[in-house]
């Protein structure tokens, strides 16, 4: 009798520790980080990796691990990746299991040129429709090149005026315009805008310096900047700012309204690669920004929780410079690496 309810505590105290730990899907596009306690607690955060070159596939479960053990929402990454061996294809268009977004509280996106199959698409629409908030890194702004079909109004070059700029200009605020500084060569610094140091996400938000090089970028009229960016000749901090670039806009807010009539938050940064959230002050951005979008404000906090869970040592980015082989379940655990290096890894 001892013996039996020993063993049935045992198995209550890990089947309770698994599910407040960090669970894999089920779905093999995707890997879940469970938090518990917290603010986010009974939040469901949907983020979605799908670029061809700036890492997003490192960039969103680092920060999907931040926001669930560290503020406890259930963060659900997403993947695109080859049909075959299942292993992370960045910029592939496979994807799977996006009805998630049906019990989304807020979705994030790191994507660029994707033409995802019509029903997995249908979800992303469904999503806008209610007016769920969105929070978009780097090539968001050209998240989408739809092979024509229903959706082919959120595609980047999308001329009708009915969604002129697709999704980036109409729902993130910004199509692609094109880059203003060199990768690898440039870096930059946000210069927070004076009259919104009050904003929530800009708390405690100080000395922002980011690895990939600028783009153009005109917000639509109704966003507001938060930081602009300042060009440097160089990759650290302390280089000298190039004369000949503006400060354009780099991170901005707005309110974005849906056919259905409904309205949800938005923060846009065209920054995000898979260096540059080893910046505290950028990382911490981030992390406001997601707070905020879900109408999180009094959440947001100066000080904050934005630690990395687990290893992470980010890849420089590049096209065609992703770690090969690896599987969104290989991701699953608090202290598994983002992302692992198989090369590495064999010696």
């Amino acid at each position: 009798m001892l013996k039996a309810t020993l063993f049935c505590f045992v198995c209550c105290a890990l089947s309770l520790a698994v599910s407040r730990s960090t669970l894999a899907s089920d779905n093999p596009h995707s890997v879940v980080y469970q938090g518990s306690g917290g603010p986010g607690e009974g939040k469901h955060i949907v983020l979605i990796a799908g670029d061809h070159e700036y890492r997003g596939e490192e960039t969103l479960p680092a920060l999907g691990r931040i926001l669930a053990k560290r503020y406890g929402f259930r963060c659900s990454v997403f993947f695109t990746i080859d049909p075959e061996s299942g292993a992370i294809e960045p910029g592939s268009s496979h994807i799977g299991g996006l009805e998630a977004l049906e019990t989304a509280d807020l979705m994030i996106v790191f994507l660029r040129f994707q033409d995802f199959p019509r029903e997995q698409m249908q979800h992303v629409v469904d999503y806008l429709d209610r007016g769920g908030p969105v929070m978009g890194l780097r090539t968001s702004t050209h998240a989408f090149k739809m092979d024509g079909g229903p959706f082919k109004r959120f595609s980047t070059y999308y001329a009708g005026d009915d969604f002129k700029g697709g999704f980036g200009r109409q729902i993130l605020g910004e199509t692609w315009v094109g880059h203003y500084g060199t990768n690898h060569k440039q870096s930059s610094l946000l210069i927070l805008e004076n009259d919104q140091r009050s904003h929530p996400i800009l708390r405690g938000v100080n000395n922002v310096h980011v690895q990939c090089g600028g783009y153009k970028a005109y917000p639509i009229e109704g966003s507001v900047t938060l930081a602009r960016g300042r060009i440097l000749h160089g990759m650290n901090a302390d280089a000298e700012p190039d004369s000949t670039k503006q400060e354009l806009p780099v991170a901005w807010v707005r309110t974005y309204e849906s056919e259905s009539g409904k309205r949800g938050r938005v923060f846009t940064t065209t920054h995000g690669a898979s260096e540059d959230i080893l910046n505290d002050g950028f990382r911490r951005m981030l992390v406001n920004g997601s707070l905020w979008c879900l109408g999180m404000d009094d959440a947001i906090t100066p000080d904050g929780p934005i630690a990395f869970v687990g290893p992470y040592h980010p890849s420089t980015f590049s096209f065609g410079g992703h770690r090969k082989g690896i599987r969104p379940a290989a991701l699953a655990g608090w202290d598994s690496p983002i992302l692992i290096d198989p090369a590495r890894s064999s010696q």
